[in-house]
């Protein structure tokens, strides 16, 4: 391929892209305001499918939800976005945020992929109130998982070593989350970069995790430590 070619190639890229960003921004602003009671639902549901890489069927989008790279998400089917909820999916092509079949997503959920990365939430995984879920690292929630309001799920951390250097100037981590399927995260959780939260645990409100965690396991406290096993823990309940 010679330059003249690449050339071409490149800026034919670009433009797909700004047409693809025009289409988007063009519809989401047209109908991302449109009430429910006229038929807001329905239009959504209509007219979006064209600017997503998947959207599936019965699909509930309230008013004012925001959406930024849309060709970069994917929206299973009966999937619940309630208002506020932005998902920002801009900045590489190669972001991706992919939500299971089932999904809830609360007031004021927050997902953004930073730079190459992606965020999967798997099926029938409920996300409360204010959460954010953010980074440079891939981000995995499993089914069935329930994510209580006001928690951060943070795929990457700031490198401070070098006193000399401002923390912004220095490089970033990327190691990733994984929240396996049937977790339960309590109010006010903190997840940092690097952690896995094993198959079936529960993390306590307000505790943040530093560690991974163990199947199964109820974790509590700052920095978050496993205190019992659930099928030993008989009758004990954790607030969410």
């Amino acid at each position: 391929m010679n330059s003249v070619t690449k050339k071409w190639n490149w800026e034919n890229s670009i433009a797909t892209s700004k047409l693809t960003r025009l289409q988007e921004v063009t519809l989401t602003t047209l109908l991302a305001n449109m009430p429910k009671i006229f038929f807001g639902t329905s239009f959504r549901r209509l007219l979006y499918p064209p600017i997503f890489s998947q959207f599936g069927r019965a699909i509930d989008i309230e008013p004012d939800v925001k959406f930024y790279g849309t060709a970069n998400i994917e929206i299973g089917d009966r999937v619940k976005l309630n208002s506020g909820v932005r998902l920002n999916a801009l900045g590489d092509k190669n972001n991706r945020i992919s939500i299971g079949s089932g999904t809830t997503l609360e007031r004021g959920v927050d997902l953004g992929t930073l730079e190459n990365s992606s965020i999967v939430i798997g099926e029938n995984t409920y996300i409360g109130l204010y959460t954010c879920i953010t980074g440079y690292g891939n981000i995995k929630i499993g089914k069935k998982c329930l994510i209580a309001a006001h928690c951060g799920i943070y795929g990457n951390g700031h490198i401070f070593a070098d006193s000399q250097l401002a923390i912004a100037d220095q490089e970033v981590t990327k190691k990733g989350i994984t929240i396996e399927d049937d977790c339960w995260l309590g109010h006010g959780v903190t997840v940092i970069d690097g952690i896995t939260i094993a198959r079936g645990s529960v993390i306590g409100a307000g505790a943040v995790v530093t560690r991974n965690i163990p199947p199964y396991s109820i974790a509590v406290g700052v920095p978050a430590r496993v205190i019992a096993q659930r099928h030993t823990a008989g009758n004990n309940r954790e607030q969410g």
